[in-house]
């Protein structure tokens, strides 16, 4: 079936190559953890609701990173 010009709008099929699912398979890391900074190293708990590139590096002020993303 040819769904071009059939006057419908959303009936078409898209024409991207996507359907990934993001980082890390688009899904969370999870509970406890650390936010490090990825400048000095520094950690800190994971606060659970709050994005660690939400949070500032308490020693140098850079943007924290979760632990598991530098892992790999």
């Amino acid at each position: 079936m040819n769904f071009r010009n059939s006057g419908n709008p959303g009936s078409g099929r898209g024409q991207g190559n996507g359907g990934g699912r993001g980082r890390n398979n688009g899904g969370s890391c999870g509970t406890g953890g650390f936010c490090v900074c990825a400048k000095c190293g520094e950690k800190v708990p994971h606060q659970q609701g709050v994005k660690c590139t939400s949070v500032k590096c308490p020693k140098c002020g850079h943007v924290m990173v979760r632990e598991e993303l530098l892992k790999k």
